[in-house]
């Protein structure tokens, strides 16, 4: 059995869309890092996606595990044009709702669809679990990151992934057994 433990990344504090924008996470909160270290298994796999919020935050949490080399396939969702914008300065606001209300192939312009996102992310796990077979694997990742993830444990629509919640410095643990994913916990907050 692989045991996957998704972290969201520190909060960055911004309030509008970030996806491929590298803003730092705030990592003030040492006790709460704590308790989110203590939480974790220690003989895990450790990875996290390349942007500066999800890689300090790995190493944050680092400690003697083994660390791989960060991976552009766990970036955020690519909001393209979108980036950096509240949903209510978006310009075309019927294809705004249409991406989160209908989400799959719909883009944002120069950006990515949740299908786009999610092969991605399932391409990154599934070489993952190749590569670290019957390890425990902590990946520090994005809400849409994990939230992919959510999905395929729970085997269930976009629209309704979207309705979970994925609190910053929260953890989503999601087991592979005998080819089947699993979700143990979502957004635990330790």
């Amino acid at each position: 059995m692989s045991r996957f433990f998704w972290v969201r990344h520190g909060p960055t504090h911004a309030q509008a869309m970030v996806g491929w924008t590298d803003l730092p996470a705030d990592l003030s909160d040492t006790a709460q890092i704590a308790r989110l270290d203590a939480h974790l298994p220690q003989q895990a796999v450790l990875v996290s996606s390349d942007l500066s919020r999800a890689a300090d935050t790995a190493s944050a949490i680092a400690g003697q595990r083994q660390r791989l080399p960060h991976d552009p396939a766990l970036r955020e969702i690519n909001f393209g044009a979108w980036e950096m914008q509240r949903f209510t300065e978006i310009e075309d606001q019927a294809l705004a709702r249409a991406y989160w209300e209908t989400p799959g192939d719909t883009r944002p312009p120069e950006g990515e669809s949740w299908n786009d996102i999610s092969a991605r992310v399932h391409r990154a796990v599934d070489r993952l679990t190749a590569a670290h077979p019957g390890r425990d694997i902590i990946v520090v990742a994005h809400f849409g990151v994990i939230l992919t993830q959510v999905q395929r444990a729970l085997g269930i629509s976009a629209y309704e992934t979207f309705s979970h919640k994925i609190d910053n410095l929260s953890v989503t643990e999601i087991h592979k057994h005998e080819g089947h994913w699993t979700a143990k916990t979502i957004n635990h907050n330790p």
